[in-house]
């Protein structure tokens, strides 16, 4: 039997090349003869680098930069020689996950530290980049990036503003005669999930805004001084960047890249499943394994396990998915090729205990799923 496991990281437990090692265990110790073909997978978010850095034959670099509030900090991404490829996730510079929820204030946060990590790049060789946007703490449409790069973000008196998102409101001009001309010499694949614009109710301030700790005043506050932004931006690019899908990406990096960047954007697990070429992996496979930490209805926007079920539908491959937790409305991934979804955790578990006991669990899971695959099948002889 040939099983391709395609799983996504189980955040805060696993890796994903850790759940592939797990799941292989579970299906060779039922199937020992098995051909297990290992496709870690990710969507753009965490684990994004790692991932793909492996899958194309290159390596994980550090680079030091700044986080949200200026504090030095060392980024991790991803390089591959041959071709002149990095491959970035902004949390690594601008995470949410690095700045603690009381010191959060998306009207001072910037994005300055992503423009360190792809100049880096740059200074490296870079002239293709793929960009995982995802886990930001800023909501200054980029203009952080944008300065790390070169650019002036200045007031009407030609002063230059201070960093974060609520400076935006006294933008008058961006000055861009020292923006790095090597920029425009490259190619940026953005990998994001969200369609959001810059601004209004489902713009980067109302959607993502509280969570980065903004209150509504705050929203408003902020949702203004991105209006402004956005006007500045149409009139010296020509882009739109107000109503432009996945513009709000990020806080509005997303918004930068289109509008400053020879960028385009794409739903993040298509972009990895094309570089690990997981098409490729399904010929002659019998199923198929994925998972997460946790499958809901949130699934279905995009999420790595509808991607692999999208692709393993097209080969006519059963798909089974794992996660420690199974939520609210992920029946409806039945209706999307899926054959299974296995919770992992086995009994009473506190989450401490769960993310630890994460590979055991998954491995158990498999393989007692593989012993119900090989159950005989019709009636029974005697």
């Amino acid at each position: 039997m040939k099983f391709v496991l395609a799983p996504d990281s189980f955040k805060e437990s696993m890796t994903a090349t850790e759940a592939v090692a797990a799941m292989k265990r579970g299906v060779l110790s039922v199937f020992p003869d098995a051909d297990c073909v290992g496709a870690p997978m990710a969507d753009g978010g965490e684990g994004t680098t790692e991932v793909l850095a492996d899958a194309l034959g290159g390596v994980v670099l550090t680079a030091p930069v700044h986080d949200a509030l200026g504090r030095p900090v060392q980024a991790r991404y991803g390089y591959v020689d041959s071709q002149h490829l990095a491959i970035i996730e902004i949390a690594a510079a601008a995470g949410i996950d690095l700045v603690a929820v009381a010191d959060r204030d998306p009207k001072a946060a910037s994005s300055y530290g992503v423009g360190e990590l792809i100049g880096h790049a740059l200074d490296h060789g870079a002239t293709r980049f793929i960009v995982g946007l995802g886990g930001s703490v800023t909501n200054d449409g980029g203009a952080g990036m944008l300065e790390a790069l070169g650019a002036r973000l200045l007031d009407d008196a030609g002063a230059d503003l201070p960093r974060g998102g609520a400076a935006l409101a006294r933008l008058h001009r961006i000055d861009l005669a020292a923006f790095d001309p090597r920029l425009a010499g490259t190619t940026v694949q953005i990998a994001s999930d969200v369609t959001n614009p810059l601004l209004g109710a489902t713009g980067a301030s109302a959607v993502f805004g509280p969570q980065k700790g903004a209150d509504p005043a705050t929203v408003r506050r902020l949702d203004a001084a991105l209006s402004v932004y956005a006007a500045v931006v149409a009139a010296l690019t020509g882009t739109d960047v107000a109503v432009v899908p996945g513009a709000g990406a990020a806080g509005g990096l997303g918004a930068a890249f289109l509008a400053f960047f020879p960028a385009y954007m794409r739903r993040g697990v298509d972009v990895v499943m094309d570089a690990v070429r997981l098409a490729d992996r399904m010929a002659g496979a019998d199923f198929v394994f994925t998972g997460e930490g946790s499958i809901d209805s949130q699934t279905l926007n995009g999420k790595t396990p509808l991607g692999v079920a999208e692709v393993a539908a097209v080969h006519g491959v059963p798909v089974i998915a794992f996660a420690g937790r199974i939520g609210s409305g992920a029946e409806a991934l039945y209706d999307h090729g899926f054959v299974a979804l296995v919770p992992i955790v086995q009994g009473v578990s506190d989450l401490p205990s769960a993310l630890v006991d994460g590979a055991a669990n998954l491995e158990r899971a498999v393989a007692t799923t593989c012993r119900l695959l090989g159950m005989p099948r019709g009636p029974a002889t005697v």
